[in-house]
């Protein structure tokens, strides 16, 4: 059974999580709430931050219903332990009552502790390389062992299944539909034969490895999201730490491989796949945000997405990724 157990959830998920929801399963596990509840940045999640009294907050993660199978969450969570018992930094949820996943009014949640931070710049080379090493770190504890349940990193998932969704569901004007088809479908059968080719090694990774899930504070980077976590290739969690210009992202991805290769080596092929896996996730978002668009929160976050304009500019970026497909590797 796929971890994921429904990718087309498209009713509205949330409807019966309310405050007092909320207060009554925190108060099941002990915690007496003071009324104080602040809702966090999520789209695919609902977060909120709680007050507890004479306590420090706490934050509350309920999971999307019918998204994850409770094993591959339980999964997620045992990760997170196992990370932070080898003291790399991340915040993993607390273990109550012997269980860190719990279950109120048909939601699957956890309760996690807070932390602040701030976005990470990376601007200098010490930071960069800072960063390589907090990703090396987290991937040595990713090689020693495996996945049972979490998803692996693949073109047919990330790439043939959100074509078919886009397309079965009506999404594009009908002049684009055909230009998408054979643009999306060529990138994802280009990024296929890629990963054919090199053959990366596979890991436990942290799956979705951009700035907004990484919180920077005098101590360093710590990771506060792994609901992604996936078996996959360590350049998928180190391309989307790069930006700008090709020769920019050279110089960045020297720096973070300078940091990382101190915990763990890295195979150089895998640069190759930066270009294969950037198209296979901009393929990917846009399925991603059709799939959640019965999601209030999504319309009203993206109002721009069912409007031809927008189809037009996605049509014009699969140009742009597949010429980045014959520009030189940047290692």
């Amino acid at each position: 059974m796929d971890p994921e157990v429904s990718r087309n959830v498209n009713e509205t998920p949330y409807s019966g999580l309310t405050p007092d929801v909320l207060q009554e399963g925190l108060a099941e596990l002990g915690f007496l709430t003071d009324g104080r509840l602040l809702a966090l940045n999520s789209y695919e999640n609902r977060v909120y931050q709680v007050g507890i009294e004479d306590a420090e907050p706490v934050v509350v993660k309920v999971y999307r219903p019918g998204r994850w199978t409770r094993v591959a969450l339980e999964e997620e969570h045992s990760f997170a332990l196992e990370l932070a018992a080898a003291e790399v930094p991340v915040v993993a949820p607390l273990v109550i009552a012997g269980r860190t996943l719990h279950e109120m009014a048909g939601f699957q949640w956890a309760v996690y502790p807070r932390r602040g931070g701030r976005w990470p710049e990376l601007g200098t080379a010490e930071e960069r390389e800072w960063m390589g090493r907090f990703v090396g770190r987290l991937h040595r504890v990713g090689r020693a062992g495996r996945f049972a349940s979490r998803p692996k990193l693949s073109p047919a998932r990330l790439g043939d299944d959100s074509i078919d969704f886009v397309l079965d569901g009506d999404w594009l004007p009908d002049y684009l539909v055909d230009r998408y088809e054979a643009l999306a479908g060529e990138l994802v059968d280009r990024a296929t034969d890629a990963l054919e080719a090199i053959q990366p090694g596979q890991l436990r990774i942290h799956g979705d490895c951009h700035r907004g899930n990484v919180l920077w504070t005098d101590a360093g980077p710590h990771f506060v999201d792994l609901d992604d976590c996936m078996t996959g290739p360590a350049i998928q969690d180190l391309w989307m730490l790069l930006d700008g210009e090709p020769e920019q992202m050279r110089g960045q991805l020297r720096d973070l491989l300078a940091g990382y290769e101190v915990f763990t080596p890295f195979d150089a092929a895998e640069v190759r796949l930066i270009e294969p896996l950037r198209a296979l996730r901009v393929v990917h978002y846009e399925a991603w945000l059709a799939r959640r668009w019965g999601d209030p929160a999504f319309p009203k976050a993206f109002p721009w997405f069912a409007e031809p304009r927008h189809w037009e500019r996605h049509v014009s970026s699969l140009e742009d990724c597949l010429r980045l497909f014959e520009a030189p590797p940047l290692w």
